[in-house]
């Protein structure tokens, strides 16, 4: 995995994001997608677009249901101890401060998408990295549901969301949209934060 972390954090000082493969094995992402909330959709609830959670779904249509550390599944607790070696990594060669996370389990129902966005609030600048990590087996290009990121120099980077692959990007710098899916489109997506959660019902994550 270290090599896997040295490009991630190469990608994220050169480029602004990271794009890693295999981050989660084919097994662990059959072992979180056992899972009740998605399995059942269980406790999953419809995921608003500002801090007070309003919802609107002309811009935002997936579901979500956040991570608590303290009771999370054994094959949440893998990619949770794996996230939080990268963490340590980005901690030293970055010479970042990332103090906690906020994760949620997503699933996109098909024909929804998320419209262009910067994931920090006007009133909050605590993320500092986006990090999404998709569980969509078996995925095609025809299946949609792309990660498209707006750089700077006004090129476009699109991404599928295959098994397994982690996308890491600075939260305040680039703009970012989920395009829509024939298919229900999973995932883990959350933020590294240079504080700690404003969650209050959860544990700290790293």
């Amino acid at each position: 995995m270290v090599k896997q972390f040295e490009d991630i954090a190469a990608g994220l000082a050169d480029e602004g994001f990271a794009v890693a493969n295999d981050f989660l094995q084919a097994e662990e992402v059959k072992a979180i997608l056992s899972l009740p909330v998605f399995k059942e959709m269980e406790g999953l609830r419809r995921a608003g677009v500002s801090k007070q959670g309003s919802v609107h779904a002309d811009i935002r249509g997936d579901y979500i249901q956040w991570i608590d550390p303290r009771s999370a599944e054994s094959a949440t607790q893998v990619y949770l101890t794996r996230l939080h070696q990268l963490v340590q990594h980005l901690r030293q060669a970055l010479f970042i401060s990332i103090q906690d996370a906020e994760l949620h389990y997503t699933v996109y129902p098909p024909g929804t998408f998320y419209k262009r966005h910067l994931d920090r609030f006007k009133d909050d600048d605590h993320r500092r990295l986006s990090v999404i990590c998709y569980l969509n087996q078996n995925w095609k290009a025809e299946d949609g549901g792309q990660l498209k990121i707006y750089l700077p120099n006004g090129n476009e980077v699109v991404v599928l969301p295959e098994a397994g692959r982690l996308v890491c990007f600075r939260s305040e710098l680039l703009e970012h949209e989920v395009l829509p899916a024939t298919r229900p489109r999973r995932s883990i997506t959350g933020w590294l934060l240079d504080c700690p959660a404003d969650l209050k019902h959860l544990g700290p994550i790293l």
